[in-house]
C-alpha cells in the first residue's frame, strides 16, 4: 500500500494532517457553540455553519487561480499564516454580544480565505507528484493515502474538542466560553503543520511552482501532455459534470456537523455501557486501526522481521482492548460531538481494505473507473440515510422531543455509529477518487483552478447543508432523511447517464 509512492506524498500528507486536526476540532463543536454562546435557533446556527463551510470550499477557486500565477508553495505558506490569525481571533472569549458576533464572523472570513489558499493547492502539489510516469499508476492509491492522513487529524479532533471544553469548565469557565479553548487548539496545530511543511520541503520542492514552472520541469523530462483545444474543452466539461453531482453528496455528508449532530444531541441516549462504551474511547479506536494495519503487514511482509513486528503490534493492541473491556464497568457519558470521530476512524481503518480490494480488481482488469466509483458512492450515501429512517421510526418531531425533555424517546448510539460506517463507504468511493480524477483529467495549465472548481462544488453542497437545519423542527424525522436519500439517488442516476462521456476522458 505504501510502496512505490513519491516521498513528497508523506510530507504533504502530514502537513495536511496537522491543519485538518485544528479545523475539525473547531468544526466538532462549532454548531453547538453558536447555539450556546449566541442563543441562535437551529436554523440560524445551521445557516452560519453552512455559509462558513461554503466559504471554506469556495475560496480554493481563488487560491487556485492565484497559485497558477504565483506558485502553489507560496499560496500554501500564506494560507497557513492567515488561518492562524483567524483561529487566534476565534479563540478569544468575547461573550455573546454584537461585537463578539462581528469578531467571530471576521475570524471565519480569515479562516476560510486561508484555507482556500492552503487546501486546494496542497492537493494540486500531490497530484503533480504523480505526473511523473514512474508514479502515474499509483495516483488513486496516493490520494487514498493522502485522504487517510486528513482523517487521522479528524479522528482525534472530536475527543480533543470535548476534553478541552470540559477541562475549561473545571477551571471555572461557563460552557459557552469554554468552547474558545477548543478553538485555540487549531492555532497550535497550524504551527506543527508549517514546521512539517518546511522540514521536508526538499521532497516536493519541484512541484511548488506555478503551472508554467511545473510544466517547464515536465517539459525538460519529456512528461508534458499536449492537448488540443477540443480535448481541453471535453475535459473541462466532464469535470463540470462531476462537480454538479458532488454538490449533493456533500450536502448529505456534511449533515454530520448539523442534523446528525442535532440527532445525537436530542435523540441519542446520553450514556453508554459495556462493549458499546469502548467505542467512545479514541484509544480503543486507534488500537483497532493498529490491528488492521498490522494484519496487512503480517500477510504482506516479505521478511520474518516484518511479520514479527506486525504480530507484536497486534498483541499490544489486543491487550489494550482487553484491558479496557475488563475495566468497562459503569456508564460512560456520551457527548454529541464525539460521534464525529467515527467517520475519520472508519476512513483510516478502511482505507487499506479499500485499496486492497481495488488493487485486486485492477490485477484482474475489473477495477471500476473513477467516475463509476463516484456514482457508486452516491448510492451508498442514500443507503446511509435509509438507516436513519429506520432509526427515526416512531420518534417524535424535534420540537415535540424538546417539549418532552427527559421524558422524550431516545435511541441507541449504534444507529448513528452504523450510519457513519455506511457514509464512510460512500465517502471513500467518492472523495479521494474525485480528487484523483480532477488531478488526472484537468488540463495542465488549469490544474489550480480546476481543483478549485472541485471545492466550489463542495462549497455549494455545504451551502445546502443548511436545508437540514431548516427542516429540523416540526417535520417528522423520516422526512428529513428522505430528502437526502432522494437527492443522492437522483445524482447517481445522472452520473450513470453520463458515464461513457466521463470514462472517455478518464482513460
Amino acid at each position: 500500500m505504501f510502496e512505490n509512492q513519491p516521498k513528497g506524498l508523506y510530507a504533504l500528507a502530514l502537513a495536511n494532517t496537522g491543519e485538518r486536526f485544528g479545523y475539525y476540532t473547531m468544526i466538532a463543536v462549532f454548531a453547538l457553540f453558536l447555539r450556546a454562546n449566541f442563543g441562535l435557533t437551529p436554523g440560524n446556527a445551521g445557516l452560519i455553519y453552512s455559509i462558513f463551510l461554503a466559504l471554506v470550499y469556495v475560496m480554493p477557486l481563488v487560491g487556485g487561480a492565484l497559485a497558477d500565477k504565483f506558485g502553489y508553495g507560496k499560496m500554501v505558506t500564506i494560507g497557513i499564516i492567515i488561518m492562524f490569525l483567524g483561529y487566534l481571533f476565534l479563540a478569544v472569549p468575547l461573550g455573546g454580544n454584537g461585537f463578539a458576533m462581528a469578531c467571530m464572523l471576521a475570524a471565519l472570513i480569515l479562516i476560510s480565505f486561508g484555507t482556500g489558499l492552503f487546501k486546494g493547492n496542497l492537493q494540486v502539489m500531490v497530484g503533480n507528484l504523480y505526473d511523473d510516469p514512474k508514479y502515474s499508476s499509483q495516483r488513486d492509491s496516493g490520494f487514498s493515502i493522502f485522504y487517510m492522513a486528513i482523517n487521522i487529524g479528524a479522528l482525534f479532533a472530536p475527543t480533543a474538542a470535548v476534553k478541552i471544553h470540559d477541562w475549561a469548565m473545571t477551571q471555572g469557565f461557563e460552557s459557552a466560553s469554554a468552547y474558545h479553548f477548543s478553538f485555540g487548539v487549531a492555532c497550535a496545530s497550524l504551527i506543527i503543520s508549517i514546521l512539517i511543511y518546511y522540514a521536508f520541503r526538499f521532497t516536493f520542492r519541484h512541484v511548488e511552482g506555478n503551472a508554467a514552472q511545473v510544466n517547464a520541469v515536465e517539459a525538460n523530462n519529456e512528461h508534458v501532455e499536449e492537448l488540443t483545444p477540443q480535448e481541453t474543452k471535453e475535459r473541462i466539461v466532464a469535470l463540470c459534470l462531476v462537480f454538479a453531482v458532488v454538490i449533493f453528496f456533500w450536502m448529505a455528508f456534511h449533515q454530520n456537523g448539523l442534523t446528525l449532530t442535532y440527532f445525537a444531541n436530542e435523540f441519542t441516549q446520553k450514556t453508554s455501557t459495556g462493549i458499546q462504551s469502548m467505542a467512545f474511547n479514541v484509544v480503543n479506536l486507534v488500537a483497532i486501526i493498529f490491528i488492521v494495519y498490522a494484519l496487512f503487514g503480517l500477510f504482506q511482509s516479505k521478511s520474518n522481521k516484518g511479520r514479527v513486528i506486525s504480530l507484536a503490534f497486534i498483541i499490544v493492541a489486543c491487550c489494550i482492548l482487553g484491558f479496557d473491556y475488563e475495566n468497562a464497568n459503569g456508564t460512560v457519558e456520551v457527548s454529541a460531538p464525539i460521534f464525529q470521530q467515527f467517520n475519520p476512524f472508519y476512513v483510516v481503518a478502511l482505507t487499506p481494505v479499500s485499496m486492497a480490494i481495488f488493487s485486486s480488481l485492477a490485477r484482474k482488469g475489473k477495477e471500476p473507473s473513477a467516475p463509476r466509483k463516484i456514482a457508486y458512492g452516491m448510492l451508498v450515501a442514500a443507503c446511509a440515510y435509509a438507516i436513519m429512517c429506520l432509526a427515526s421510526a416512531g420518534l417524535p418531531t424535534p420540537n415535540e422531543q424538546k417539549a418532552l425533555g427527559a421524558d422524550g424517546d431516545f435511541v441507541s448510539a449504534n444507529w448513528l455509529i452504523g450510519t457513519y460506517l455506511i457514509l464512510t463507504f460512500g465517502e471513500l468511493l467518492l472523495s479521494p477518487m474525485g480528487i484523483s480524477f480532477v488531478s488526472k483529467v484537468a488540463p495542465p495549465k488549469y490544474k489550480g483552478i480546476m481543483m478549485g472548481g472541485w471545492f466550489v462544488a463542495t462549497a455549494f453542497g455545504n451551502m445546502l447543508v443548511s436545508v437540514g437545519g431548516y427542516l429540523w423542527g416540526d417535520l417528522p424525522l423520516w422526512s428529513v432523511w428522505a430528502v437526502f436519500i432522494v437527492l443522492c439517488l437522483l445524482s447517481a442516476v445522472f452520473m450513470f447517464s453520463m458515464m461513457k462521456r466521463l470514462e472517455k476522458v478518464a482513460k
